[in-house]
């Protein structure tokens, strides 16, 4: 039997997102956001939800770009105090020691250090409630060489990305491998 936990934002795993944008200044600021992932294949987007009292919230409006970088477990404390800290009083890349990269595409910052990153160019944005979703078209990937298999795709077991349980607030390594998907329905 199953129990009614009500209306909440429960969805595993929720991805853990960095988002980079250049303020009006064009000084790097970063975020981690959860509510987020890829929302369409042609044109490649992803959207992520802020709420509008965040720094990045304006940035994003002001600049029309961000990106999105995706942490290894590694650097799962850096990306919690990029979640904490608020870019309007603390330079965050100062107080963790990461470097900003200046994006090929679009006029956002990321993250150097992290292996997967997004550079988005701003396409829709769509007020929902207390958050804002910004849908951004994704202009470029840029992924370290290290995390790549024999073809040259990511993977998982090198990427080490995090995932975040939002009910229990606790951020969580991915499993192991199941299989092959489009396949192993068929058996």
């Amino acid at each position: 039997m199953k129990k009614s936990l009500g209306a909440k934002t429960i969805l595993y795993p929720t991805p853990v997102l960095v988002v980079g944008t250049y303020d009006e200044h064009g000084k790097a600021n970063v975020m981690t956001a959860a509510w987020g992932g890829i929302c369409c294949s042609v044109p490649p987007c992803v959207a992520v939800s802020l709420r509008s009292a965040t720094y990045s919230h304006g940035n994003i409006v002001r600049r029309g770009a961000f990106t999105v970088s995706i942490p290894s477990e590694r650097f799962v404390k850096e990306a919690d105090y990029f979640g904490i800290a608020s870019g309007r009083v603390e330079d965050k890349f100062a107080a963790t020691g990461l470097t900003p990269a200046r994006s090929q595409f679009v006029d956002a910052p990321y993250v150097q250090e992290f292996p997967l990153v997004l550079e988005c160019r701003l396409a829709h944005i769509f007020e929902l409630g207390l958050h804002t979703q910004f849908v951004g078209e994704i202009l470029d990937v840029k992924i370290d060489e290290e995390v790549l298999d024999k073809d040259g795709l990511p993977e998982l077991q090198k990427l080490l990305p995090i995932a975040f349980a939002p009910e229990t607030r606790e951020y969580q390594a991915l499993g192991r491998r199941l299989g092959t998907a489009f396949s192993i329905g068929r058996r």
